[in-house]
């Protein structure tokens, strides 16, 4: 990535990756045409993902519902929260990241509409968009551009980030700014993306009218449904608890599941050529250096995360709906063999936080 100065204007010149005929990436995605062929499959989601996201729907309402309007004891009323924190992030997981890639049906109303559940829950879908679809998915793991790895000044999350002594505790105090996440996107992050127009230091995308609609009348709702209604209904005190463990027990499952995918020991995270702007490697092969799998034998952890946990085939191929990932993996693991690619991949939930923790202890000391 390289800045580029013209007249006092900022341009961000983005890095370009190499395009090889007859290459890895060619090769792979042939074969999983080829799968979908065979097998008579859509690469969108089936009737086993609508009904899931229509069962996360409906606890959700449920248990919004009776937390606001009918206040519980206070030991379930804990545990509701706790409960609709890890539902709302499965929204995420599930029908919001599926609709926001085209994936989680045929239809392009429908993945709208899944996408907008973002907006909801107290994200924008816009934003989202730019962020993870056009510069994770390009970029990952590149410093100055994939914005997932720009934690500054707080956490130091490549060698090229500057390093500073706080650092040195950051694989100890991880789990806060992780439980903190979600505040700040929804109160925060989102604001800067739209009044300074990028995320990062790559510009926004032109916003139409709808858009500017969208941003604001669904931060009003969100605001409606999550803060003023429930402050009416139990009272402020009641409110700051019951939201406070939500929103943290929702941030903390959110970033520990895309964090397990990039930011471990053996992902990579390449840098331009300084004199072309080139990446090393084409594509698809950056894409599964820089990201890992995790307990991915494990079926209730990848039916709640939406298959994140299969974050290559993910990475790979974002436009194929999660209920395929667990097939797809076995063509993508065997062609990875053939060209001498390293596939990674962590057998259980703990080796890859263990993994997690190392890799944040070696980029605070180094």
């Amino acid at each position: 990535m390289h800045p580029v100065h013209t007249n006092s204007v900022f341009i961000m010149v983005l890095p370009k990756f190499s395009n090889i005929p007859q290459s890895f990436h060619a090769e792979l995605k042939r074969r999983i045409n080829k799968y979908f062929e065979d097998a008579g499959k859509s690469t969108t989601g089936n009737s086993g993902l609508f009904i899931k996201a229509a069962l996360l729907m409906i606890f959700s309402v449920s248990i919004y519902v009776h937390l606001v309007f009918f206040t519980p004891v206070v030991i379930w009323a804990v545990l509701e929260c706790i409960v609709l924190g890890g539902l709302s992030a499965a929204i995420g997981f599930n029908v919001m990241h599926d609709g926001a890639h085209g994936s989680f049906s045929k239809h392009r109303t429908i993945n709208r509409l899944a996408a907008i559940t973002l907006n909801i829950l107290g994200g924008n879908s816009f934003m989202w968009n730019m962020k993870h679809n056009v510069i994770h998915h390009a970029y990952t793991n590149v410093d100055g551009v994939d914005d997932d790895i720009d934690i500054q000044p707080w956490m130091r999350m490549s060698k090229t980030q500057k390093r500073y002594r706080l650092h040195k505790y950051q694989h100890l105090y991880f789990w806060i700014f992780y439980s903190l996440m979600s505040i700040f996107w929804i109160f925060l992050f989102d604001y800067q993306k739209y009044f300074r127009n990028r995320v990062g230091a790559v510009p926004l995308k032109k916003m139409k009218l709808d858009d500017h609609f969208m941003f604001w009348g669904f931060k009003l709702l969100n605001a409606f449904l999550f803060l003023a209604l429930p402050i009416y209904m139990t009272g402020f005190v009641h409110w700051i608890i019951g939201f406070g463990i939500y929103i943290l027990f929702s941030g903390l499952v959110m970033s520990l599941v895309f964090q397990l995918a990039h930011t471990v020991e053996h992902t990579a995270f390449p840098v331009a050529d300084i004199e072309t702007g080139k990446m090393e490697d084409e594509w698809a092969i950056h894409q599964i250096k820089t990201t890992a799998n995790f307990a991915t034998k494990n079926k209730l952890l990848s039916w709640l995360v939406g298959g994140l946990n299969f974050q290559i085939e993910h990475h790979l191929f974002p436009k194929i709906s999660h209920v395929h990932y667990p097939a797809i993996s076995k063509i993508i693991k065997r062609t990875c063999s053939e060209y001498g690619i390293v596939y990674i991949e962590y057998p259980r939930v703990r080796s890859a936080i263990a993994s997690h923790v190392s890799f944040l202890k070696q980029m605070g000391r180094e």
